[in-house]
């Protein structure tokens, strides 16, 4: 399906050191599982959890949902090892973290055209510090430029919020304007954006709150750190029945012979234009991908791991 209607409503970090874990990822109805080698995985357990990732990555993968491996930071003694060890299994994406500047993408691709990955070998980024958001723009135009395709920002609001020495409140005030550049960038330059983690597992309604104000902000999904978060991500980011009758009633309307070369009409008291059968297309075909999607979840018998 084209990226630009792939569900990533959620997406959830599994610890690579966590055997138990990633053999569960593949029971939890994510849109897109997050293996991660950097601050889930303590120094002493980096070569065991990257053997066990690389290895995740093959039982895991296939299908429409996304599979990706958070590596170490460029600057670390691991990322080297990593960059080689994933680009070899070919996950969906490979996710850098605490990314800071353009340079960061090209060093990226360097690192990635000596590991001979291939070409398809897609990117995220991490946008967790103030460097990354001042440079967001910046950083989103490298998606313009092949090999590898940069596909999406991720935040990191917890990093974010301690360098930046704020608070963690109801509502993230502090946060708000560095969440709405990062979207600005993201979107001029055509990437996906995840909003950062929730981080009280127990408090469903807060968890809620955060995923439609996200979803207000225009962000795609949100990361998770736990399976009980996922069912309250993949129903607040998928298109409600209401969003979905008005799409429908907007592309009913400029179907019709009357408005074929119509830009602008009135339907039911409001001014529709064509920007909005535009975004209406989307919304049906979102809506479409996520029901393929949770359908071959069902369907789909889930893999087990090498020796289970």
């Amino acid at each position: 399906m084209p990226a630009s209607v792939r569900p990533r409503r959620s997406a959830l970090y599994v610890p690579g050191s966590n055997a138990r874990a990633m053999a569960k990822a593949a029971t939890i109805p994510a849109d897109v599982i997050i293996l991660d080698l950097e601050d889930s995985v303590s120094p002493v357990e980096k070569d065991r959890a990257r053997d066990a990732v690389a290895a995740a990555v093959g039982y895991l993968a296939g299908g429409r949902r996304e599979i990706v491996v958070r590596i170490n930071d460029l600057d670390s003694p691991w990322a080297p090892r990593d960059i080689a060890a994933i680009a070899a299994v070919r996950p969906d994406a490979i996710l850098l973290p605490k990314i800071q500047r353009a340079d960061d993408i090209r060093r990226t691709r360097a690192a990635l055209a000596a590991a001979r990955a291939v070409p398809t070998q897609a990117v995220w980024v991490m946008i967790e510090t103030p460097s990354a958001v001042l440079n967001a723009a910046a950083i989103a135009a490298i998606a313009a430029m092949p090999t590898p395709t940069v596909d999406a920002f991720v935040l990191g609001t917890n990093d974010l919020a301690a360098h930046l020495r704020v608070p963690s409140r109801p509502g993230r005030p502090a946060l708000l304007p560095h969440i709405a550049q990062t979207v600005l960038a993201a979107r001029a330059h055509g990437l996906a954006v995840l909003d950062g983690t929730f981080n009280d597992i127990d408090d469903r309604n807060s968890l809620r709150g955060e995923c439609m104000q996200g979803r207000d902000l225009g962000l795609d999904g949100k990361t998770l750190i736990h399976p009980t978060q996922v069912a309250v991500a993949n129903e607040t980011f998928a298109p409600g029945t209401e969003e979905l009758f008005w799409a429908r009633r907007v592309i009913e309307a400029f179907a019709g012979p009357e408005n074929a070369k119509a830009e602008v009409i009135r339907l039911q008291g409001r001014m529709v234009e064509r920007l909005h059968e535009r975004a209406a297309r989307r919304t049906i075909e979102l809506a479409a991908a996520i029901e393929a999607m949770d359908e071959e979840f069902r369907e789909k018998p889930k893999p087990r791991r090498p020796g289970s």
